[in-house]
């Protein structure tokens, strides 16, 4: 069964089909997930709340066709609102909590992986587009839909950004 029908079916309440939409997209959201929050559970909890509210919303979807960056745009918003809620958290730590979860962040930094390393340099909006771009597989258009940017500005974030990385990853400074 393709995908529009899959679509079509869950709309109408088969929760067969939107299992099935959900093992086609599981891999996918949990890499964006884990790339965005640098933590597996996390991406984990994210990856589960999205699931759950796209199955909840699914009815409210108007094109079939554009599942894909429906559900990542509320993967997007997930990861933000969990994001916002660390930084919430993060204000609320003494500053003494701060500084000790900062010289963690550092010992754990130097076994991070290269990806992780080079992500780490972007700015979020940079690391956003990326992560939809690489591990998402989303063309510009709908990474522009996704994020509120045109597709130029989308486009030439991904291109600064990739460079950015290639800069980081063959330069003096990088540690292999």
């Amino acid at each position: 069964m393709d995908e529009k029908t899959l679509v079509l079916k869950a709309k109408t309440g088969d929760k067969d089909a939107f299992c099935s939409l959900y093992t086609l997209y599981k891999d996918r959201l949990y890499r964006y997930a884990f790339y965005k929050l640098m933590n597996e559970e996390d991406a984990e909890d994210a990856v589960s709340d999205c699931v759950m509210s796209a199955f909840i919303q699914i009815g409210s979807l108007k094109k079939p066709e554009a599942f894909s960056s429906w559900i990542f745009r509320i993967l997007y918003c997930t990861c933000a609102a969990i994001t916002k809620r660390q930084i919430i958290s993060r204000k609320n730590e003494d500053i003494d909590e701060m500084e000790n979860t900062l010289v963690k962040s550092f010992d754990s930094f130097s076994e991070k992986t290269e990806l992780q390393q080079a992500l780490a340099i972007l700015k979020e909006n940079e690391r956003e587009i990326v992560l939809l771009s690489v591990l998402g597989g989303f063309t510009s258009a709908e990474i522009a839909k996704i994020t509120d940017m045109t597709s130029g500005s989308v486009r030439s974030n991904l291109s600064r950004s990739l460079k950015k990385m290639k800069d980081f990853l063959e330069s003096d400074s990088y540690e292999k």
